[in-house]
């Protein structure tokens, strides 16, 4: 890691400096906490072994802002400081106090993460500076289809940063985000909540837990969304049901079954152009292009079953099947390039239908015994899975189905309402794609003594891709055989510390994280390999607030890019590298205060030119430099609560040839929590209180999102 400190300048010290800042803080009020805490007299702590659910399959229990364990991150009940991986948890009651309702929302306050514009119809996290559409999970398996995800029906959302393809399989090339859905159990409870605010917000959601008897447990989740926004015309509406069961057969086996369908319809919006290097200086509720021809649409069911028994306390074997159907469709008349004069912005347009069926089942058994003084925990594993796809996108031709592919707008009046035909273009995609894969992964985690720990994990791939042009009828397959290895060491110099060092790899193959971008060029190609090595400290300073830090290389490898001796030839190379610092804090420091802490100092660069846009030295895209995220809770009262968060970010490019920066900007945000009744609660919800004026992310460098004005959101919940 000497190359990672070496020769960074004031970047780097001005990183470390607002690190320790934060890490100062936290520490200074949580050594506070402890002067506070009644005087006992000297007490020696020996080991503390905290028991997780009875089953895996179960959502773990957090503890206000803190969780102590995930089942997903090593697929064993772990705790947090075992696992040798960047892991932040977004628990309910973080869910619920920041008024989150988008996958965008639950990572504001996650160092290492953040999101792009995804063109307006899909979630598209970055992570570590690496964009992703496909890389979500919902109770460890795979949804990679582009839409958005609401948090209704969720329990907590998990974010793991670095590949971790040996847990998750191919891809994961930044890290990954897992949703742990609600599932029925048994401790009754019945929850209604509505909210209303600014843009014409109404939204509801309901939870409805009910044990029938000991054996059987019904729940039910579901949600209506409404809401205009602050850009013109645009209009959100989605809905979801998610009812689940719960069967106990006996006290060793548990079955979960659960179905959803979620229904979101949106205006696809794209932002704003840039002009002469930064964002097009207009209103931030303007619309560029048409908004009533602008819309997306997803349409998903999916049925889970999850089986879990226990032959012994030793022994445990665990399998979950998830069939998902998904149809999505979005279409966009959108914003290019503005003129030299600044007068006028290029509109054109086009669609895109995807349709997914994916069947995916995952087996695990799971091994607990002694070799001597050495435990172990050892997990064995297969996934299998089988994704049909179908892609059809068309170009939007104005005037008539012949004419241009594109027409001007004058930027002061942007929003066109213009005759549009949708058809083929000659290098439009209408493909129909398989995908089968099978992976076999073996674990082990090893417990050396009470101080030295290691987990040691490989995973074997053959993922098979098939592609149909239904244009000139090609067919292109290619296999790929994936070993994708894990290693990690874990000290323990004190009690409620551990400090880990790991390395890990995963692949992206040349179908793509969408499955739909072989071609007859790069069918042969090695897939596209990433590294991670990490070196990391995770400390409970008291027992419900825990410290993190971390430091990584992330090396981005097979990247096809022009061969500097043939340019009409590609060759693949090592062509990108991220390296970075993260801080995070998150629990109670007293009872009454709560807080999440997180800070990323990032550089990402291609060390190699992959085009004649993107030379060596270019930064990668919708990363800052730094980032840093605070929020505290804090109760006055048994029946008042406040709430202040602040938000900055450093400026960022738009897209990878660096031509158009996103300025850096701090919003802040507040809350104030009511205790009306023992069984009815409300909140207020202000984000951007001082209506800072910012950029939230890009897609390119004319596909720019405002951020949202001074907004208000109230809420109301009943128990019963």
């Amino acid at each position: 890691m000497r190359k990672f400190f070496a020769g960074k300048g004031i970047g780097l010290v001005s990183g470390y400096a607002m690190a320790a800042a934060a890490l100062g803080l936290t520490v200074a009020v949580a050594a506070k906490a402890q002067e506070t805490a009644p005087a006992t007299g000297p007490q020696v702590l020996g080991p503390v072994r905290v028991e997780g659910s009875a089953f895996s399959i179960q959502p773990p229990a957090d503890k206000g802002y803190k969780a102590d364990r995930t089942t997903t991150a090593t697929k064993t009940d772990t705790p947090l400081l075992d696992v040798p991986q960047s892991v932040s948890v977004v628990s309910q009651d973080q869910i619920r106090d920041q008024a989150m309702t988008s996958m965008a929302d639950a990572v504001r306050y996650t160092p290492g993460l953040g999101f792009a514009q995804g063109e307006g119809n899909r979630d598209t996290p970055v992570f570590r500076g690496n964009s992703s559409t496909a890389d979500f999970f919902v109770d460890g398996i795979r949804d990679d289809v582009q839409y958005f995800r609401d948090l209704y029906n969720i329990e907590r959302v998990e974010i793991f940063r670095g590949p971790n393809a040996m847990i998750f399989g191919r891809g994961g090339v930044g890290g990954v985000i897992n949703r742990v859905t609600k599932q029925a159990n048994w401790d009754a409870g019945r929850e209604l909540r509505v909210q209303a605010g600014s843009q014409e917000l109404w939204r509801g959601t309901f939870d409805l837990n009910q044990p029938l008897s000991d054996a059987v447990a019904l729940r039910l989740t579901g949600l209506y969304h409404n809401a205009e926004s602050f850009r013109d015309d645009v209009q959100y509406e989605r809905w979801g049901l998610n009812p689940t069961a719960s069967f106990k057969l006996g006290d060793r086996t548990l079955v979960q079954i659960g179905y959803e369908h979620f229904d979101d319809e949106r205006t696809a919006d794209r932002g704003i152009p840039s002009y002469q290097g930064l964002p097009l200086e207009t209103k931030r509720s303007t619309f560029f292009g048409d908004p009533q021809d602008s819309t997306s649409t997803a349409d998903v069911d999916a049925l889970n079953v999850a089986v879990e028994h226990q032959f012994s306390d030793a022994v445990t074997v665990r399998n979950r099947l998830r069939y998902s159907s998904v149809a999505k469709f979005y279409q966009n008349v959108f914003p290019g390039a503005v003129n030299a004069a600044g007068t006028a912005v290029s509109i054109s347009a086009y669609n895109q239908r995807t349709e997914r069926e994916s069947v995916i089942n995952q087996s695990d058994l799971i091994w607990k015994f002694d070799t001597g003084a050495i435990a172990h925990t050892v997990l064995a594993g297969v996934e299998l899975g089988r994704q049909e796809t179908d892609n059809l996108r068309l170009t939007g031709f104005f005037g008539s189905p012949s004419s241009t592919a594109s027409i001007s707008a004058p930027t002061a009046d942007p929003n066109v309402d213009a005759q549009v035909f949708f058809r083929p273009n000659a290098t439009d995609a209408d493909n129909h794609s398989v995908a089968r894969f099978v992976g076999v992964y073996l674990q082990d985690q090893i417990e050396f003594s009470p101080m030295f720990e290691a987990v040691v994990g490989i995973r074997y791939d053959n993922f098979d891709s098939f592609l149909h042009n239904n244009r000139n009828g090609q067919e292109l397959e290619t296999t790929d055989n994936l070993w994708s290895p894990r290693a990690s060491l874990i000290f323990k110099p004190i009690d409620r510390m551990s400090l880990y060092a790991s390395y890990s790899r995963t692949y992206l193959p040349r179908s793509g994280e969408q499955l739909a971008s072989l071609t007859a060029t790069n069918a042969t190609l090695a897939p596209e390999k990433f590294e991670n090595y990490e070196i990391g400290v995770k400390w409970d300073v008291v027992p419900d607030l825990q410290l993190t830090a971390a430091v990584y290389q992330l090396d981005r490898t097979n990247v096809v890019i022009p061969d500097p001796t043939d340019p009409t030839r590609s060759i693949l190379a090592g062509a990108q590298r991220s390296r970075g610092l993260e801080f995070g804090a998150s629990g109670n420091i007293t009872p009454d205060w709560s807080m999440v802490v997180a800070y990323a100092y990032t550089e990402g660069e291609f060390t190699k030119p992959i085009s004649t846009t993107v030379p060596a030295g270019a930064w990668l895209a919708n990363l800052p430099r730094h980032n840093i995220s605070v929020w505290n809770r804090y109760d006055i009262l048994d029946w008042l609560g406040v709430g202040l968060g602040i938000i900055h970010q450093t400026k960022r490019f738009a897209a990878t040839d660096n031509l158009v920066t996103l300025p850096g900007f701090t919003r802040l945000d507040a809350a104030l929590f009511f205790d009306i009744t023992d069984r009815v609660t409300a909140q207020v919800n202000i984000e951007n209180l001082l209506g800072e004026r910012y950029y939230v992310n890009a897609h390119n460098n004319n596909n720019i999102s405002p951020g949202a004005p001074f907004a208000v959101t109230v809420s109301v919940g009943a128990s019963f």
